[in-house]
């Protein structure tokens, strides 16, 4: 049975939004969120009573603010908005960062600032729970007045209009007419400002990221504990991770990532051990340096999902209600700045955690670093390794530095430059998933390499929690004694990592560690 779960306006953070937009929950509109809907949308009804003029309840969009619309027009000026505003083109946002839209969108009109009727937002937990989820292309957006050709897609599909994801997994499309008839479900009938209030704010570009950012906090204790298995297969030294240094620079981040080192390498190993009193001096930055590079990673991606979780429980519409001082104002609620910013901010702390990982999988390959076989083949000359895994890591790794270039540095007038400051947010946030998805290859690299070090300076044992992950990797991943596709290694291992199995090993022998 699937438990429920009330749209309040408040409450949503990343790691909910990450477990609801997987499905298998339900939704309905809490109760006093309820109150607060009906309370804006009767004082605004109040007010076109009255006569009077409302941005987008009774006058035309951005340049056409100034049009005044007749009262019998006032449905049919909402549909209008919608179907002009579908103009997004491109790759479709998956079917999980679709769920994660809806929710977001039903969140901040559930804030009772919108002047919608509860209807709107029942339709949309209605289409949730039935899993009925509108087809919305990915590009389109400049990030301010909202997501707003993303955002009419998914109020298109609401209409009963457009494609919707179908087919078994959710991964074909189909009409929403089609699918709505195989569910029973009937369209939303837009009525005045609904329109409008279904398409203002950035409800995309947080919902994708907010996405992003989850697995990217994976990611981050990932990068701690391939790094501690790194260092155990080049003999590194554990001295840098004592807490009086970190002590001495007190940044949260770069604390936390020493604490989290010195627990996956316990106090010693038999690799330790075995070269305690060598006359190496001290290691490589990508070794001595991962509670600051590290750490400081954590500190910027905590900044952003802080930002993230702000703006998921907001109110983003335009024009507002606010029924305890009786006023509708207009405003800039909408824009995706603060978002686009934080997304940026992310991308760039990650393509720095991949470059540093792809630095120790340099490392593992040179002899002269590692003292190991070069490329980590055993046979070398006849197999050539690990090789192309660090050029791939690399490739990867120089890639993201072309998409860590800020889209919130660019900005381009719209509407008649009635709209002439855009954030580009939801460039920001593919581009993010995009890094992601780098920076999970370069670790399942790095954690590729790394084993094959630790195999290589047997019988030498590790600590319990990379012996543990390395354990894990080898339930899937042999020792490679010989040359082999390594893409299928690494793409074993990528899926392992988001599986969260990998996570799981370490976390069942030292617990989980801190972000």
């Amino acid at each position: 049975m699937k438990s429920w779960v009330d749209i309040a306006g408040e409450g949503v953070t990343v790691e909910n939004i990450k477990a609801w937009s997987k499905g298998g929950v339900s939704f309905r509109l809490g109760a006093a969120a309820r109150e607060k809907v009906l309370a804006s949308r009767a004082m605004i009804s109040e007010k076109i009573r009255t006569g009077a003029a409302i941005y987008g309840v009774n006058t035309g969009f951005g340049a056409f603010s100034s049009v005044r619309i007749s009262d019998a027009e006032i449905e049919e000026l909402q549909r209008n908005l919608i179907r002009s505003h579908s103009a997004g083109i491109g790759e479709p946002f998956t079917p999980e960062q679709t769920r994660a839209i809806m929710i977001l969108r039903a969140n901040t009109l559930a804030r009772g600032h919108s002047g919608v009727r509860p209807e709107v937002i029942d339709k949309i937990l209605e289409f949730l729970n039935a899993d009925c989820l509108p087809v919305i292309p990915g590009q389109g957006s400049v990030g301010a007045s909202g997501d707003l050709a993303p955002l009419s897609h998914l109020a298109l599909g609401l209409m009963g209009e457009g494609p919707a994801w179908g087919g078994p997994g959710l991964r074909e499309t189909l009409p929403m007419q089609k699918a709505l008839a195989e569910r029973g479900l009937a369209p939303l009938v837009l009525q005045f400002k609904e329109g409008l209030s279904l398409i203002n704010g950035c409800q995309v570009m947080t919902a994708v990221g907010m996405l992003a950012l989850n697995d990217a906090r994976d990611l981050a204790w990932l990068a701690d504990a391939a790094g501690a298995q790194s260092l155990e297969g080049l003999l590194g030294s554990r001295a840098a991770f004592d807490p009086l240094i970190s002590a001495a620079r007190p940044h949260v981040g770069e604390i936390r990532t020493a604490a989290n080192l010195r627990r996956l390498l316990s106090e010693t190993s038999q690799i330790a051990e075995s070269h305690r009193d060598c006359n190496r001096v001290q290691d490589a930055y990508s070794l001595r340096c991962m509670p600051a590079v590290h750490g400081a990673v954590k500190d910027g991606l905590r900044h952003t999902w802080a930002v993230l979780e702000t703006e998921a429980n907001s109110s983003t519409d335009n024009p507002l209600v606010f029924t305890e001082g009786q006023k509708i104002l207009s405003c800039g609620n909408f824009h995706g700045m603060p978002v686009a910013f934080s997304l940026d901010y992310a991308a760039i702390v990650l393509s720095s955690m991949a470059s540093i990982s792809e630095q120790r999988i340099s490392k593992l390959i040179n002899p002269a670093m590692s003292g190991l076989p070069a490329f980590l083949a055993p046979n070398g000359g006849l197999n050539s390794g690990h090789m192309i895994v660090q050029v791939a890591a690399a490739s990867l790794v120089s890639e993201n530095k072309v998409l860590a270039h800020p889209a919130s540095v660019d900005s381009i007038p719209t509407s008649a430059d009635k709209e002439d400051h855009v954030s580009m947010g939801t460039i920001a946030a593919r581009k993010l998933v995009r890094v992601v998805d780098n920076v999970r290859n370069v670790i399942a690299m790095e954690l590729l390499s790394g084993a094959q070090a630790v195999d290589l300076v047997r019988p030498l044992r590790s600590s319990p929690a990379v012996e543990a992950l390395h354990a894990t990797i080898r339930t899937q991943v042999p020792f490679a004694r010989t040359d082999r596709v390594f893409a299928e290694d690494i793409t074993t291992i990528r899926e392992m990592i988001q599986g969260r199995r990998l996570l799981a090993a370490v976390e069942g022998a030292i617990g989980v560690l801190e972000f």
